[in-house]
């Protein structure tokens, strides 16, 4: 099974993270356990993304650094514009990972 830990960094998945360790560390949790939550959480994130999230943004900006491994793209942009239909933002420094989406589902 292929996972990805994209969203463990957000506040959301470092909350968890925490949670899981704290209850793996008083013994409520086994780690085998832990280990399935978070990444049913990979999932869960995923698709709710997939389901919910309909605006389209685009994106320009001075590639700085790019890597691909492991069937995942990193891209590091300096002075980035997003811009929305409604709306936009200048971004000095943006990292993005991308990956292929049907790799997550497995």
């Amino acid at each position: 099974m292929a996972t990805f830990e994209l969203y463990r960094k957000s506040t959301i998945g470092n909350c968890l993270t925490a949670t899981l360790d704290e209850m793996v560390s008083d013994g409520t949790l086994t780690p085998e356990l832990a280990i399935q939550v978070l990444v049913q959480f990979d999932k869960s994130m995923t698709q709710a993304l997939d389901c919910h999230v309909k605006t389209k943004i685009s994106l320009k900006g001075h590639l700085h650094t790019y890597r691909y491994c492991d069937n995942v793209w990193t891209f590091i942009l300096h002075d980035a514009l997003f811009k929305s239909e409604t709306s936009q933002e200048n971004v000095s420094q943006v990292k993005i990972v991308a990956c292929d989406s049907k790799l997550l589902i497995q």
